[in-house]
């Protein structure tokens, strides 16, 4: 279950990469924290920075990486001041992370149960056969079926749907109290994909571990976040529940997003694309990174960074559309749906609330 405990708070995280060509300023001044027993999804297109933010959660930058300034506080520590003694004690018992292809997340040459098994063996010193019983009631948790019969399989024995499970199993196998979830779901068909979401939501209600989804897929967002951190050039550009985010956005970026989803009302027109590229962060533009790709861009955007203007308690954007003092826009005819959409649902929840008041007491006692 969620809670208002925070277990996880990034505080102006700077992080800088040194290549030839180069200083690359990867991530600008983000922050962001994590609920107990919450999903946060991080979205944004390839570079924005969604990794990066992850990797330094884990202690797993580069080597040509070098922080910058700010804060990554897990409890009362920052991860960022670990020694490599204690990043390795906190990797895989305290925080541990899906990557994105399960077949290079798994040692080829080992049996899958002993892959499993192996966390139980090196953060609690478990003897082999309590730590191979334990991976065999993981392997079922995940869904694996036939598990006594398998757990002596190799990788490659496995279809995609079910290694991506087995790396599941991995990482929580000791029941971290994060999970980094790194576009987990890429490499698999869409039926197993929800398969692999639906196993993830399970989970976590048993287990009430913390999730950062990472992903560029919206509609992946949508059933599965609690929050939303949209990122943009290394910064978080809006922020939000996921029904803020989904039907009140207020970042041109984020409606760039949103309107190049398709829903089961889109018809056979082609969906509309953010034009452009990101910017190259050699050298980041001065003022709103995402000015030149935004047809709502204000003459200030190309002179002064927005700062986050607040929508509600719990949703902010940094954009100079919400200043007092700014035009008046229309969103996109993709985001005025959504928003009618949205205020019908609500429409219909307040009705059935109304007309049930008394099954709702019930419940509740």
């Amino acid at each position: 279950m969620e809670s208002n405990e925070n277990i996880l708070e990034v505080e102006n995280l700077k992080i800088n990469f040194k290549t030839y060509a180069g200083t690359v300023k990867a991530i600008r001044d983000v922050s962001f924290n994590l609920k107990k027993g919450e999903t946060l999804a991080i979205v944004g297109e390839s570079g924005s920075g969604k990794t990066v933010t992850t990797r330094s959660i884990m202690g797993l930058l580069a080597n040509n990486a070098v922080v910058e300034g700010g804060t990554v506080m897990f409890h009362d520590q920052d991860v960022l001041k670990m020694t490599e003694k204690q990043l390795q004690d906190l990797r895989g018992a305290k925080i541990a992370q899906i990557f994105q292809d399960p077949m290079t997340s798994l040692d080829p040459t080992m049996r899958i149960g002993r892959q499993i098994a192996e966390p139980l063996m090196v953060h609690k010193g478990m003897s082999k056969a309590k730590a191979m019983a334990q991976a065999l009631d993981m392997m079922k948790l995940v869904g694996i079926t036939n598990a006594e019969n398998r757990i002596n399989d190799y990788p490659h024995q496995f279809s995609g749907g079910m290694r991506q499970r087995i790396v599941i199993a991995i990482a929580l196998i000791n029941y971290p109290e994060i999970l980094i979830a790194d576009e987990p779901t890429t490499a698999l068909d869409v039926t197993i994909q929800a398969q692999i979401l639906d196993l993830m939501r399970e989970l976590q209600n048993k287990i009430s571990t913390s999730i950062i989804f990472i992903t560029h897929d919206l509609g992946v967002v949508a059933g599965m976040a609690d929050r939303v951190a949209v990122m943009y050039a290394g910064k978080i550009v809006e922020y939000g529940t996921v029904d803020e985010i989904f039907y009140n956005p207020k970042h041109p970026y984020t409606w760039g997003l949103l309107s190049s989803m398709p829903t089961l009302e889109t018809n056979g027109d082609e969906l509309p694309s953010i034009p452009g590229t990101p910017p190259d962060l050699l050298d980041p533009p001065t003022g709103d990174a995402f000015a030149p790709r935004n047809s709502y861009a204000l003459k200030i955007d190309t002179e002064k960074e927005p700062p986050f203007f607040k929508v509600s308690d719990t949703h902010y954007a940094a954009t100079w559309l919400l200043h007092p003092d700014a035009p008046k826009v229309t969103p996109p005819v993709q985001i005025v749906a959504r928003q009618k959409q949205f205020a019908e649902m609500q429409k219909k929840l307040a009705a059935e609330k109304l007309s049930h008041p008394v099954e709702e007491e019930e419940e509740r006692q």
